[in-house]
Formats: C-alpha cells, sequence, structure tokens
C-alpha cells in the first residue's frame, strides 16, 4: 500500500503563481487529470497547475518523464486517462511525485524553462470527457436521500429492509456519459399518471438532477477475485462529480421489478478534471457513524482503518441558471449544499461489495456515489428531494418555481475541499443545460 501521509506536503508553493492563490483550489497538492487540446491540436492527457494545463504527451517526449515506469510514459500518448489509471498506484505515486517537484517553487530555472514552454491557459484550451468508462455502476450511498425519498412512497418504512446490510447500486449506461458543458435533451419515454389506466409516450414533465461523486477505478481485478476492504482504496485513482439526469415520471412508470432504465441512460454528465486520491487525503475523516440499533457492516465491508479514515470531507453544492435569469445577467443561485462524508458507506465499501461476486473492475470503470443529500434542510441533492416531492416547491430569487428542470436550465455542479492549514482543493464544475425534446 502507499504511504499517502508521508507523500502529503502542506500547502506546498509553485513558480506558477495562480496555483499559490489560497481559493483558487488549483495548488502543487491537486494536480487534477484531464484531457485536452489547444490550438485545434489532438486531445492528449494533461494536468491543471493553477490557471494551467500542463502537457503529459510533451512532457514525456522533453524527457521530463524518462525515468518513470515505462507504462506512465506510454499513457501520457492515449487519447483518454484509461491507460495511466491502468498503470497502478506505485507508478501514479511516481509520476505524482515528479510533477510536485517540477512545479513546486524550488525548482532551478532551466526546469522552470523547459516545463512552461509546455503550459497551455485552462482558457484557451478545450477540454474533453476525460475517461472512457468500460462500464458505468451507480449506487445509492447516502441513507439521507434513501430516506427522503422512501418517505415520499413508503411514509411508515421509508428505507428497506436491506438498505443498512447492503451497498445498494444498478448497472447504468456508460455509452451516454457526456462531459461537463454538453446539453441535454429532454428525453421522451412511456409515463402514466396515477389516475390514468394507460400509460402515454411523450417528453418527461419530470426532469431532475442528481448531485453524485464519480469514483474511477485505476487497477482492476482479475474476474472470480474479489478485493479485499482493506486494500479496496488502492482500486480509486481519483474522483470526478456527476450529473446522473433523472426523469422521474419516467422512473416511477418503469422501475418495478428490475430498477432504472431509460429513465436514466440518455445522459450521465461528469467533470473534466479527475482529482486523485492522494490529493484528497489530508481530507479522509471518520465513516458516519451508525445509530443505535443499526447493524455492524458485514466482516467482507469491514476494516478499521476505513472506519477510522474512509470518509471523504467533501462540500458539494448545485446551482440553478435559468433562462430569464441569464436573460437579465443574475449569477446562478445555489439549490443546495451538501457534504460527501454524510453517505453510510464508504468508497472502499462500495468497491469491495462490487467484487464480492467475483465481478472484475477494469481500469477507467465509473461507480457513482448516488445522490449526495444531508439530513439538514438545504442539503438535499436532487429537485425530487427539495420540493418534497413536488409539494413544496422551490422558490427562487427572482420569483420563477421549480419542482423540475425546464427547457434552458443550466444545472451546475460544484465541490471542493477545505482545512485548516492546507490549500483549498477543486474538483471544478460539471454544468449541463436542458434543450427541449427533439
Amino acid at each position: 500500500m502507499i504511504d499517502w501521509d508521508a507523500m502529503t506536503a502542506r500547502g506546498g508553493a509553485s513558480w506558477v503563481e495562480s496555483a499559490n492563490d489560497p481559493e483558487g483550489g488549483f495548488p502543487l497538492d491537486n494536480l487534477p487529470y484531464c484531457i485536452f487540446s489547444a490550438e485545434n491540436g489532438r486531445a492528449r492527457p494533461g494536468v491543471r497547475i493553477g490557471s494551467q494545463i500542463v502537457d503529459l504527451e510533451r512532457l514525456s517526449r522533453a524527457g521530463l518523464l524518462e525515468d518513470l515506469h515505462s507504462s506512465i510514459n506510454a499513457a501520457c500518448a492515449s487519447r483518454t486517462l484509461n491507460k495511466l489509471m491502468a498503470c497502478g498506484t506505485v507508478a501514479h505515486a511516481g509520476l505524482r511525485n515528479r510533477l510536485k517537484t517540477l512545479f513546486d517553487a524550488g525548482a532551478d530555472h532551466a526546469t522552470r524553462t523547459a516545463v512552461s514552454e509546455l503550459l497551455t491557459p485552462v482558457d484557451e484550451a478545450a477540454l474533453f470527457k476525460p475517461v472512457d468508462p468500460p462500464d458505468f455502476t451507480d449506487f445509492y450511498a447516502s441513507i439521507d436521500h434513501a430516506t427522503n425519498v422512501g418517505r415520499l412512497f413508503r411514509p411508515d418504512s421509508p428505507l428497506l429492509p436491506n438498505y443498512k446490510f447492503v451497498p445498494i447500486g444498478y448497472h447504468g449506461r456508460a455509452s451516454s456519459i457526456v462531459v461537463s458543458g454538453t446539453p441535454v435533451r429532454r428525453p421522451r419515454g412511456q409515463t402514466k399518471h396515477p389516475l390514468a389506466s394507460n400509460p402515454e409516450f411523450g417528453p418527461t414533465r419530470n426532469l431532475d438532477y442528481e448531485l453524485e461523486v464519480g469514483l474511477y477505478v485505476g487497477t482492476g481485478n482479475a474476474q472470480g477475485e474479489p478485493v479485499e476492504i482493506a486494500l479496496a482504496g488502492d482500486h480509486i485513482f481519483g474522483v470526478s462529480l456527476v450529473n446522473d439526469w433523472s426523469a422521474r415520471d419516467m422512473q416511477a412508470w418503469e422501475y418495478q421489478p428490475l430498477g432504472p432504465f431509460l429513465a436514466k441512460s440518455f445522459a450521465t454528465s461528469v467533470s473534466p478534471w479527475v482529482v486523485p486520491m492522494a490529493a484528497l487525503h489530508p481530507f479522509r475523516v471518520p465513516a458516519r457513524l451508525r445509530t443505535p440499533g443499526d447493524p455492524d457492516p458485514m466482516d467482507n465491508l469491514w476494516s478499521a482503518t476505513d472506519q477510522y479514515s474512509g470518509a471523504i470531507d467533501m462540500t458539494l453544492e448545485v446551482f440553478l441558471l435559468t433562462e430569464s435569469m441569464r436573460a437579465a445577467g443574475t449569477e446562478p443561485h445555489r439549490l443546495s449544499r451538501g457534504n460527501l462524508r454524510d453517505l453510510y458507506w464508504t468508497p472502499a465499501q462500495m468497491i469491495a461489495h462490487h467484487t464480492s461476486n467475483g465481478c472484475n473492475l477494469l481500469p477507467g470503470d465509473l461507480l457513482a456515489t448516488g445522490t449526495v443529500s444531508g439530513s439538514e434542510e438545504g442539503s438535499a441533492g436532487c429537485l425530487l428531494e427539495l420540493s418534497h416531492g413536488g409539494g413544496k416547491p422551490v422558490l427562487l430569487p427572482n420569483g420563477e418555481k421549480r419542482i423540475a428542470l425546464e427547457d434552458g436550465d443550466e444545472v451546475i455542479l460544484r465541490g471542493h475541499c477545505r482545512r485548516d492549514g492546507y490549500p483549498r482543493i477543486s474538483l471544478g464544475e460539471c454544468r449541463g443545460t436542458v434543450l427541449p425534446s427533439s
């Protein structure tokens, strides 16, 4: 296992001045990966430092990575991050250490000159989907979300009996994952009004967003060989913001007996930045305490280390920008603020459970947490919860109301980690605007 404690620097300074802004979110301690292009060039891997992106392919060609593992240099020429994710934790640690050395304020003049020629301002770069996930699994790891939604349909028994024993998830659709900024067209499908005798086909009337965090698999596992909970965290390469768009009226009609299908497979948005797990180490916190009477995790999901530091203290926010707000030049309105530490199941438990039956995960697989909600008012991660199932519309500052997304609405997800003595670590944004149905 990698000793992340030994690798973590407290607020290291960089010769890239924009990286030293304490509120900037992209300091030397972050270094998120992306796929970008500049001046209409070929898409290739990059790493963000402050307001700049360093070109990993050119960095490799310049010989600045030549003594690292050969798999790293080969991955730097790829058009996705999949090959880089497959290199393994030791190789990843070597690359991260090298990048921190190259950008450290103490780097010599020759190094600064060589690397500065390989930088592209973020504002001048085109950003692409960073990973081509072989598969996509969406979990349901927030007990507050599960309880809030369950209460709408089963007031006396909102949680199903299995929830506190097993991390619930479903197999999503990898082909419809899109990068932040890609418009999302309102889907069409079957819906059935409770008083109608038959369903109808047409555009969804109840389009929603879901605030989630995505976990990208680094090294996978062989089929038939489960990943032990104590080692599960080492199989996560990094995280991104995820918006798992949902057509609630379609979902209500189709989800029994096999669960979500067309109501969720039309689009899932991901942020362009993949923040490595090493950058999040200072923000690891104990797993959520279980209330008295809750069952302990089963042996294959129990690790003292994971219970002590398996959760992540990460602030997550949702903003909405409507067409009227855009026309008036007003800022997006924050709908909610929650925290990833409130999940009932840790990232390692999700990996361990996913592989417990021998399922093989592959480099680049995307595992999303499910909607992240808290117990406090204003911490719900979707409109279904915020509007109490449509019974309490969300009032916007300009007088508009929402119980579901309307055409022209732009949903903006943001995430960051903050702790005294450490620089702010940002996940950037995940944006998507709703287009009318075709």
